[in-house]
């Protein structure tokens, strides 16, 4: 903490040049270490503070000046501050104090799949408005008859990406099916895949020569310009991967504004997230650090099970698991996002401040 605190200083001095914001990108991206640096020092601050009121209670209990309670009180507060920082700190590697761009694709399965799909999405939206996150619906493709078969979400806040990393993969649901005359128990699948929402401070290299647009009338319900103007865009994008030489196409569709113009930017967008990650996940598979890429949405693949008639939900990685279905779906899913995290610092070395 003496270290971060000096180079907060340092980095302080930087942004009272005068001409600090000549350059509005360069000064945005100073301005996020600095951020950075505060709240580390308040965290740690914090838990420091406690501890010692901690010790104080402590002392004033063992002469019965204070109740236990107040001791009991001043202990889980102690612990869950010195948590909550130790949690934070397993969020160290590149990308993952950005936000995130969220996407949930449903299985083989028609309806019983896009139904699951849709669940999901309604589960991380909970969880995003829980934990304060801005969240922008960009593309969503209905399902033939109930849920959803595609939907591509942007989760905008600090460590966004961070948190979410550790649902990248496929997520199994077991359940009698309501779609089902029978009612038989049915097992589906959908695939989840987070990357890292890229803002104006990072560039991305995109030749014009190696994307083109379509565009296309947005449906669903809306305005009057819904089912009547193009709004809706379509990027293709030929991406050269620079390991084995091979092209193929990425393809973004945007649907999220009225304006033509707008949803071209956000594809945009999107496209630097989607490449930004590609670069990213080279380097973590480099050293390490990071599991297996994309698997296929299918019977033993997945990285967790919702089983809802035997009231449980299980991470097969880190074997957290809980029998309160019903929060889970509601979004509460930081015990996974914990789990996941701290197994993953632990393997990485990433435990120290």
């Amino acid at each position: 903490m003496d270290g971060k605190t000096v180079r907060l200083e340092e980095e302080e001095l930087r942004t009272h040049d005068p001409g600090f914001w000549d350059d509005p990108k360069r000064a945005e991206a100073q301005m996020k270490v600095v951020k950075e640096l505060k709240k580390w020092i308040e965290l740690h601050r914090e838990v420091h503070d406690a501890a010692e009121e901690l010790n104080l209670a402590y002392e004033y209990a063992k002469e019965g000046a204070v109740e236990e309670t107040e001791l009991d009180a001043a202990y889980a507060r102690a612990t869950e501050l010195l948590e909550s920082l130790e949690f934070r700190n397993m969020l160290r590697e590149e990308g993952d104090q950005m936000s995130c761009v969220l996407k949930i694709n449903s299985g083989a399965g028609g309806t019983e799949s896009q139904d699951w799909a849709s669940m999901l999405m309604r589960m991380y939206m909970r969880w995003a408005e829980a934990n304060g996150y801005k969240l922008t619906v960009s593309n969503l493709l209905e399902g033939d008859e109930a849920g959803i078969k595609t939907v591509t979400m942007q989760i905008e806040g600090d460590y966004a990406y961070g948190y979410l990393k550790g649902e990248n993969g496929v997520h199994r649901l077991v359940r009698v099916s309501p779609f089902n005359a029978q009612g038989k128990r049915m097992t589906s699948f959908a695939s989840v895949f987070a990357t890292p929402l890229v803002d104006d401070s990072i560039e991305i290299e995109i030749n014009p020569a190696d994307y083109t647009w379509d565009t296309f009338r947005s449906g669903g319900a809306g305005g009057q310009n819904v089912n009547k103007v193009e709004t809706g865009v379509r990027l293709r994008y030929n991406y050269r991967d620079p390991d084995t030489g091979e092209t193929r196409e990425i393809l973004i569709e945007n649907t999220e504004s009225r304006s033509q113009t707008d949803n071209r930017e956000n594809a945009m967008r999107l496209l630097r997230s989607m490449l930004y990650d590609m670069a990213l996940q080279r380097r973590l598979a480099e050293k390490n650090k990071i599991e297996a890429g994309k698997k296929k949405i299918e019977w033993g693949s997945q990285i967790r099970s919702y089983v809802f008639d035997d009231r449980r939900v299980k991470d097969h990685r880190t074997n957290c698991q809980t029998s309160d279905v019903n929060s889970v779906m509601d979004g509460k899913i930081d015990a996974f996002i914990k789990a996941y995290l701290m197994e993953f610092a632990e393997k990485n070395g990433q435990r120290s401040l």
